[in-house]
């Protein structure tokens, strides 16, 4: 049974940096596309980004552009998410995604999803 775990979420006054992890566990065979989504309180789920585990090539959603950034590490099918100069506007449950299929936009069908992590930027 295919697994995906994320971790690294907290409280971060604005300005400052955290680093998301994600985790897939139980899949035979590699995953093609890991993404990460984010909701805030009251507003519909946002794509943020996703990568290519195999090719390496990325994507952003305007809003993070030049300050977040997304990264793999396929030994142990993880990928992370950089997060700097955040803003309160970046508060919201971050939700990593995984998928078999190779499109990386941000209207994407993912197979698995994560839990979910809380991120907080306040003063």
């Amino acid at each position: 049974q295919v697994q995906v775990v994320e971790s690294g979420g907290g409280l971060v006054q604005p300005g400052g940096s955290l680093r998301l992890s994600c985790a897939v566990t139980g899949s035979d065979f590699s995953i093609n596309v890991m993404g990460w989504y984010r909701q805030a309180p009251g507003k519909q789920r946002e794509f943020v980004a996703a990568i290519s585990q195999r090719t390496g090539i990325t994507s952003y959603a305007d809003s993070v552009k030049g300050r977040f950034t997304i990264s793999r590490d396929n030994a142990k099918n993880t990928v992370y998410l950089q997060m700097n100069s955040l803003r309160p506007e970046d508060t919201a449950v971050y939700y990593c995604a995984a998928k078999w299929s190779s499109g990386l936009g941000p209207r994407e069908l993912y197979d698995y999803w994560g839990q979910g992590t809380q991120v907080a930027v306040s003063s």
